[in-house]
């Protein structure tokens, strides 16, 4: 049996024990050590704990949740499972929750805790300390800073604790409150929220609605998740797939096949446009054959140079390094980067032909032409492949769509066909009257 003093130890185990085992190991920790427990535990993981323990229990360890924590947790329910949690909170926490649930996952109202310090400007130091302390005991989850409003719930200054403790007693909460602050919405985007945090290097944030009345506040540990969030389902749009909400062994398997599914068929059926491609330079192929031979070097290159560009543009987006306005100096240093690029691998294809044609004598009298050909197709491909998946995400959130889902696969298959046209077309130019 696990020690009563050991969540820790049932962390490391949790996703390998049944959801009957769970329980079983859960109610053996202390309360303190299942409260500590408890919140550590993701969003997605607290509800399947709380929708599998007894009912008893189950309530118990709902009440014990932050309000912004519970909806969460109610948000992974069905709506009648939600309206059954709902009923056996108190009436306070009850509202609190009902109104986070009534704003999106994403935007900073449903990630805002209801629950915050607060002063009103005529306090004197003292009374203020008073306060503070009957509102910490057991009622506010976090005390980073002090928040003063009038009596409309506006907020009208922030001051720390620390601006309390080292104030004189005589003054009053307005001589040393500030109010130069930094709101925001309660619907702003919770990518958008990520980089006000990381901007202004804060630790909490008061929310506030379009009247300037403050609904709550946001801590750096929920935009932690946020980040850890953010980033998880911007590598999985760039993998090729849609993103998954939920970790990828509690996901059904026919869920994560519908996900995968559609961008698979897409880029099959983009790839087809590559055996088009070839179809229209069969000529060329059967009177050169040993052109065939480069085309996997070839528009490797590109998709390899578009995946790279594409990848560095959508994180750069996401952490707020880029907009939208800033294309063309993309645009500028992705073409000079891809022509360096083009032309190192480009030196590279042309020494490889060099040489195995003095060591093997494979390409025939004209092995300096193929060389050419595939040398300047290189530097051409490669550029274009840099170009494509640079301005792809432009693109994307310039119609309104998420740039990550230029998904790397994306990218290279695009250049794939394309890469084949300029390799053909260099070939057509280089190798006429002589393979061609």
């Amino acid at each position: 049996m696990i020690s009563p003093y050991s969540h820790s130890l049932l962390h490391d185990l949790w996703t390998e024990l049944s959801p009957a085992e769970q329980v079983e190991k859960f109610k053996n920790l202390s309360v303190g050590e299942a409260k500590k427990f408890l919140v550590e535990l993701s969003t997605f993981e607290q509800a399947r704990l709380l929708s599998t323990l007894p009912d008893d229990d189950r309530w118990l360890w709902l009440r014990a949740l932050a309000p912004d924590d519970a909806a969460d947790v109610l948000q992974q329910l069905a709506a009648v499972e939600q309206t059954v949690f709902l009923e056996h909170l108190d009436q306070s926490t009850r509202h609190e929750v009902s109104a986070l649930l009534a704003y999106r996952q994403d935007v900073a109202g449903g990630l805002m805790s209801p629950r915050y310090v607060q002063l009103r400007d005529d306090m004197s130091v003292p009374e203020a300390l008073a306060y503070l302390h009957r509102q910490a005991v057991g009622h506010v989850e976090t005390l980073y800073y002090v928040y003063i409003l009038d009596g409309n719930r506006r907020l009208t200054g922030v001051t720390s604790l620390r601006e309390l403790f080292v104030a004189s007693p005589e003054q009053s909460v307005r001589e040393i409150m500030s109010t130069d602050f930094i709101t925001a919405g309660d619907d702003m985007d919770q990518e958008h929220l990520s980089l006000l945090f990381a901007e202004h290097n804060l630790l909490a944030l008061p929310i506030v609605d379009h009247d300037g009345r403050m609904k709550g506040i946001v801590t750096i540990d929920d935009i932690v998740d946020v980040v850890e969030e953010e980033v998880t389902e911007d590598i999985q749009k760039m993998g090729g797939s849609e993103a998954f909400n939920a970790p990828y062994l509690e996901i059904g398997l026919l869920d994560m096949i519908r996900k995968r599914a559609g961008w698979l068929v897409l880029l099959f059926l983009s790839e087809m446009l590559t055996a088009n491609a070839m179809s229209y330079f069969e000529n060329e192929i059967a009177r050169a054959v040993i052109l065939a031979v480069f085309v996997p070097l070839i528009i490797s290159s590109g998709g390899n140079s578009g995946s790279q560009a594409t990848t560095l543009v959508i994180r750069a987006m996401a952490l707020g390094q880029i907009r939208l306005r800033d294309w063309w100096r993309v645009l500028r240093r992705e073409l000079i980067a891809g022509l360096c690029l083009g032309s190192i691998i480009g030196v590279i294809g042309l020494g490889r032909i060099l040489g195995w044609q003095m060591l093997f004598h494979s390409y025939g009298p004209h092995y300096q032409l193929i060389a050419m050909t595939v040398g300047f197709s290189l530097v051409g491909i490669v550029a274009w492949g840099s170009i494509s998946g640079a301005m792809l995400p432009f693109i994307l959130k310039r119609v309104g769509f998420d740039p990550a889902s230029a998904s790397a696969p994306f990218v290279a298959t695009l250049v794939d066909v394309t890469g084949l046209i300029i390799y053909f077309t260099i070939a057509a130019n280089i190798l006429r009257g002589t393979l061609l």
